[in-house]
């Protein structure tokens, strides 16, 4: 009889085991598919900021060479009024 409640004993903490690496098992697929999921995200986002920063560069550029064909059509009208 003290066998057979041994063999329970031993029995139950196999099982605790059993479910504590079933459970340990099936948070590392959870984490694992959050993290590819999070990776695919975080690519996503580092593409649109790259755009993001391309676009502002560009629009930057623009903006300069705007700039400066307005400086040099104020500069012209000054030279211009000046020889009146």
């Amino acid at each position: 009889m003290e066998k057979e409640v041994e063999k329970e004993v031993i029995d139950k903490k196999f099982n605790d085991i059993d479910e504590k690496v079933d459970f340990i098992i099936e948070l590392c697929q959870t984490l694992q598919a959050e993290n590819a999921e999070l990776t695919s995200r975080l690519a996503l986002l580092e593409s649109e900021l790259k755009d993001k920063n391309e676009k502002e560069s560009k629009y930057s550029e623009q903006h300069s060479a705007i700039q400066a064909k307005i400086d040099g059509l104020l500069s012209k009208l000054d030279n211009f009024s000046e020889t009146i």
